[in-house]
């Protein structure tokens, strides 16, 4: 493991480099302050390269909330050199993928080509992020496709009754709001608002470059400057890249962090579906706290998988549900554990005490030892087939550089899962079981609502 908060590559010219199973993952800081992270994999035909700014929709300021997600598009739609046709025929001319992605604590601009085409990716991605017209007519184009996009998440319960969940976790803090914006601030925001955003965000000692599968990572950085040269960035040389995102505001136990939601909350959504969908739980771990890999085998042993707790007892013995599952999200400071089930609005109740029955199971006694390694096994399997194409190696090394803060091998995370100990899940069984409780549901105004 290299730890890359305390680690030596802190300033430009530094290095820092990590080998197993072949693969070699280089970390380096390059002039501007740009960090370049790559896993070389032998033997692999493709290569996936994404370029990262920590921003995200937390990071906004008044007047600019929904600009990370239009930006997201607006880089899409053309430079000074490149048409919005250009960008897009240039990955199909090749048969790769472009895309990207917007989170609340960090966007990425990404694509996935042929090991020879990696040089026009990194050239065209470069192009996109250093060099964006954000041209007036294609802003109000886009806003029109941003609001389609809104409006086909408002039509599925599951997107509705997560985004109320965060809400209700969240409360009034940045993280409870929506990572694309709402048709109201989406309407409100206008192209100078978020042209201010692009500018004081999109800077050299923000950018993290990663690349992923038969990548040379000594030639990947003399074309990373070249391409943000191209785009008019200084990159002086003695220019440190931005600190990470401090997790100073984090609590005592889950991160409780200022201005979340501190009591017991439930509420209704009044849809015309005709399940009941709900969302029960609260407050997690964050991203970098120890007890993730513990968090990881408590979702497989509660419901994360079909031989789950939930799973077993909801849909398999009680056919009370077609979809159940728990899940956990992480951030800088605080975190959040939920579970989902979607069911009759007749039957929510039952389901909601049977939710919170095996929660407290789980919090007052250990897992067995069979069910213990069917959990680790499970995130273990997850973790090495996950990593088995170069578009999500690459993630990895971005999630690593911008939300960990450190560069592990795969090994050493296989470890660390298979560490984890019964008394370990129930301890933290028993935290996240002290958390205030948040219940939602979108359904048929009939919906039962139960506090548990």
């Amino acid at each position: 493991m290299v730890d890359l908060v305390l680690g030596p590559a802190a300033a430009p010219g530094t290095e820092v480099s990590l080998e197993a199973g072949g693969a070699l993952m280089r970390r380096s800081v390059l002039p501007g302050g740009i960090r370049l992270l790559t896993e070389s994999v032998p033997g692999q035909r493709s290569a996936a390269i994404g370029a990262w700014v920590a921003v995200g929709s937390r990071d906004e300021t008044g007047g600019h909330h929904g600009s990370t997600h239009f930006l997201e598009h607006l880089l899409f739609k053309g430079t000074p050199t490149r048409t919005a046709l250009d960008i897009a025929a240039a990955f199909d001319g090749v048969g790769g993928e472009a895309n990207a992605a917007t989170a609340k604590e960090y966007t990425a601009y990404y694509a996935r080509v042929l090991d020879a085409d990696l040089p026009m990716a990194s050239e065209t991605i470069l192009d996109m992020v250093t060099s964006s017209i954000i041209d007036a007519d294609e802003f109000e184009s886009e806003r029109g496709v941003i609001l389609e996009e809104l409006a086909m998440a408002g039509d599925d319960p599951v997107d509705v009754a997560h985004e109320a969940f965060a809400a209700a976790v969240f409360g009034e803090h940045a993280l409870a709001r929506p990572i694309g914006g709402t048709p109201a601030t989406i309407n409100a925001t206008g192209r100078d608002a978020v042209l201010e955003h692009y500018r004081a965000n999109y800077r050299s000692d923000e950018l993290v470059v990663c690349a992923a599968g038969n990548v040379d990572h000594d030639r990947l950085a003399g074309a990373v400057l070249r391409g943000v040269a191209a785009g008019g960035w200084e990159l002086p040389a003695d220019l440190a890249p931005v600190a990470r995102r401090s997790p100073s505001l984090a609590g005592p136990l889950l991160g409780a962090t200022s201005g979340l939601a501190g009591a017991s909350s439930s509420r209704a959504i009044a849809r015309p579906f005709e399940q009941a969908n709900i969302l029960l739980g609260g407050l997690g771990p964050s991203a970098t706290d120890e007890r993730r890999f513990t968090l990881a085998v408590l979702n497989a042993v509660l419901g994360g998988s079909m031989s789950s707790r939930l799973f077993q007892e909801i849909r398999e013995k009680r056919g009370l549900a077609y979809s159940v599952y728990s899940f956990a999200a992480g951030y800088a400071d605080t975190g959040l554990f939920g579970v989902y089930a979607g069911c009759a609005p007749d039957r929510a109740e039952q389901v909601v005490e049977l939710i919170e029955t095996e929660l407290q199971r789980l919090a007052r006694e250990p897992v067995g030892a069979d069910e213990l390694a069917l959990g680790i096994g499970q995130v273990r399997g997850n973790l090495v087939l996950g990593l088995e194409d170069s578009g999500a190696r690459m993630a990895r090394l971005g999630r690593a550089e911008i939300t960990l803060g450190e560069l592990t091998t795969v090994d050493e995370n296989l470890a660390r899962i298979a560490a984890v100990t019964a008394e370990q899940v129930r301890e933290l069984a028993a935290d996240l079981a002290g958390q205030p409780r948040h219940l939602v549901a979108v359904g048929p105004r009939d919906d039962a609502l139960p506090l548990p």
